[in-house]
């Protein structure tokens, strides 16, 4: 497990994740079988246990809510963010190809599950402490973000501009809701959004559209 994985894990569940668990593994099946019928309002903890073969019990042990237990669904969404982003930070290579590669990954994560970033948004809306928990781990990847743009100025990369800490907090938010807005259905087809993404990514920390 991955120092990121392990991080989310810490945030999110009650015990000590494996996430070979069969139990674990059977509650959160159930869940993600339910989401794709309802909505996490409708789904209760009690037809989760059940489909899923444990005691109502069972599914306490493990999470302290449903809220809290869909940003357990959506561990593979921040392990691929986790990975897209160690990559744009190490700023290597074409970096238009480098921000493309991130939103786009972003994109795929939820085209998998959308129905699980729906209860996502709907989790954050209705529980603040899933929200805190959601900001927790942006802010890990704000941090990377903000360190990667000062050292791309530092080597005469990237253009001066706003504080790097803010910079890179004002660009998650744009794929925050990007990505929020795809999930619904809404706003520009896939690929002109990520491109528009990243024009602005580009515009942002380079200065520069080449």
């Amino acid at each position: 497990m991955s120092e990121e994985e392990r991080t989310w894990a810490r945030m999110v569940d009650r015990r000590s994740v494996n996430r070979g668990d069969l139990r674990r593994t059977a509650l959160l099946g159930a869940f993600d079988e339910l989401l794709r019928e309802q909505t996490l309002e409708q789904v209760n903890v009690a037809e989760i246990s059940r489909r899923a073969g444990v005691t109502r019990s069972a599914f306490y042990f493990y999470f302290e809510s449903k809220a809290v237990a869909v940003l357990a669904l959506m561990a593979e969404l921040y392990d691929d963010a986790s990975e897209a982003t160690d990559l744009l930070v190490k700023a290597e290579g074409d970096p238009r190809e480098r921000v493309r590669n991130v939103v786009a990954t972003l994109f795929d994560s939820v085209d998998r599950t959308p129905h699980t970033y729906r209860a996502l948004l709907e989790a954050r809306a209705s529980t603040p402490s899933v929200q805190e928990l959601w900001d927790a781990g942006r802010a890990e990847f704000a941090t990377m973000v903000a360190d990667m743009i000062r050292r791309e100025r530092g080597n005469g990369n990237a253009v001066d501009g706003p504080d790097a800490a803010a910079l890179a907090a004002v660009l998650l938010d744009l794929n925050d809701y990007s990505i929020e807005r795809h999930a619904r259905g809404t706003g520009p087809g896939r690929e002109q959004h990520i491109d528009a993404i990243t024009h602005l990514w580009i515009q942002g920390i380079y200065g520069s559209t080449s």
